[in-house]
């Protein structure tokens, strides 16, 4: 079980650490609002990875017959990027640096993560092949307590690669003298990036579902 737990960890981990729609905005949240609410956000972020990867395991036929909801879920998903980039951009032109206004919105950050996570079907096809590849080498088995310490350690390992983003952060922040102008500009740079790439995905029907 412990073996089972750790690889799990250690796949959701270093899947977390390269740039995504939600560690860069659990990034930003930290420094727009503090530690604790960049916390909250990536707890309902990582409740949301553990629900899909548990659906995932159990109903792999129901969600390949999903298409359309997965298909509508891609469109929503590339509107909120562009979204978060373009009131990224806004809060940079301001003099002193504004805050973004939908990651610091009146939504409790933690509805605002589970909000955005469901939002987020890239994550189910990451799953689908992991648990795919632990099933054929048996280091994953079809019983419910190996699915348990499995989602466990996933969320976990979540938790620790939003971390280094919520942590890493307030040291860059710190490192340019709380210029959050900057921090902005980049970030909002790195949105838009992430947008024009998820909608050149569904235009070549690179989209999620076409890897279940």
């Amino acid at each position: 079980m412990l073996r089972i737990f750790f690889v799990g960890m250690m796949i959701s981990f270093l899947g977390t650490l390269p740039l995504g729609t939600l560690n860069v905005a659990a990034m930003q949240i930290s420094v727009s609002d503090g530690i604790t609410q960049a916390i909250y956000f990536s707890t309902g972020t990582l409740l949301i990875e553990m629900l899909y990867v548990r659906i995932s395991l159990v109903a792999m036929d129901w969600v390949r017959k999903r298409k359309n909801l997965f298909r509508l879920l891609e469109w929503l998903s590339v509107l909120i990027v562009c979204a978060l980039a373009v009131t990224s951009f806004i809060a940079a032109s301001k003099p002193l640096g504004g805050k973004n206004v939908i990651l610091s919105s009146t939504l409790p950050k933690f509805l605002l993560g589970i909000t955005m996570s469901a939002l987020n079907p890239v994550q189910i096809p990451f799953w689908f092949g992991w648990s795919t590849v632990l099933f054929t080498k048996k280091i994953l088995m079809p019983v419910n307590s190996n699915y348990n310490f499995y989602i466990a350690g996933i969320g976990t390992g979540t938790f620790i690669g939003n971390a280094v983003f919520i942590f890493g952060g307030r040291f860059v922040v710190d490192k340019l003298n709380n210029n959050q102008r900057t921090l902005n500009w980049v970030i909002g740079g790195i949105f838009a990036i992430t947008a024009i790439i998820m909608l050149w995905k569904i235009l070549k029907n690179k989209n999620a579902m076409a890897k279940i």
